[in-house]
């Protein structure tokens, strides 16, 4: 592994299994997005120069072998595209966030979903609902995702789903338009029973940071009860370390906390969950 800048946590003790991370940002991290000031977190990933090569490298040292990276506009999704075209163990995601639902013109999505056609991108999203902010009304968001869950269906990949204070709604929404043969709840934020609703209707939950944080058992009880043939293991990066690194970026090489912190809720060993959360992602990504 390469010498980590002193702004970056130090790495953890690799994987004797590998496994993926299904949910990251690599076009903030690298800076292809200029981080805002209001963005500290994402500037001091910026400061690290990390390059996509790089951070691959860094996740392959820990057996963290292969990332998806997801778009929330039409420029990160084009960006994104282009990446996992060129780069080896990479595969994108492609939407509009929800906070940027009122950018989703029929021309923007049109372009969406020919991104969803290209073979290295591998899923809608992140797209659903964010009821925390308020970037963008509640009918452009629903309208929003209604289109891509439409896009998700008539290009086969997987639908990716941004859920922020909106289960209710999200299942909701999922129903009446009739949900994708893969759904992903990225970052899954429900309690025990989100999880149990989420596992009747066979939709896939990902896991990331916010599993570790002491006040966070309600996600732990979601993961005790989810089945381990629904479960996926993500980042957020540079978003949501893990403890205990939280206020400092984060990185697919930090995969391993999260997912050994799962194993111990699981009551499995590392190896047994890494191994079933690599089939899950040929299930839902497809063959990589």
């Amino acid at each position: 592994m390469t010498k980590l800048p002193a702004s970056l946590p130090a790495a953890p003790e690799p994987l004797s299994s590998p496994v993926f991370d299904s949910h990251c940002h690599l076009d903030i991290m690298v800076g292809n997005r200029q981080a805002s000031s209001g963005d500290p977190v994402a500037q001091a990933a910026q400061a690290a120069s990390a390059t996509v090569r790089g951070i691959l490298d860094d996740a392959r040292a820990v057996g963290v072998t292969r990332l998806v990276t997801i778009g929330y506009d039409l420029a990160s999704s084009r960006w994104g595209a282009d990446v996992a075209a060129e780069q080896e163990g990479v595969y994108a995601g492609v939407a509009i966030h929800p906070n940027e639902a009122h950018e989703a013109t029929p021309e923007v999505l049109a372009e969406i979903e020919a991104l969803a056609g290209r073979p290295e991108v591998r899923a809608v999203g992140e797209t659903g609902l964010d009821y925390y902010r308020d970037w963008a009304s509640k009918d452009d968001q629903h309208a929003s995702f209604r289109a891509h869950i439409e896009i998700a269906k008539r290009t086969g990949k997987a639908l990716v789903i941004h859920d922020r204070d909106a289960h209710d709604d999200v299942l909701k929404v999922l129903a009446a338009e009739g949900a994708p043969d893969k759904v992903v709840f990225h970052s899954f934020s429900g309690d025990a029973e989100m999880a149990k609703k989420c596992a009747d209707a066979g939709y896939f939950m990902s896991f990331s940071g916010p599993v570790t944080y002491k006040n966070a058992g309600y996600l732990r009880e979601a993961a005790e009860i989810a089945p381990a043939e629904l479960m996926l293991v993500e980042t957020d990066a540079p978003y949501l370390p893990p403890v205990p690194h939280r206020g400092k970026p984060n990185a697919p090489y930090l995969v391993p906390l999260t997912l050994r912190c799962l194993a111990e809720v699981k009551k499995v060993h590392p190896d047994r969950l890494c191994e079933a959360i690599s089939v899950n992602g040929v299930t839902v990504f497809g063959e990589w």
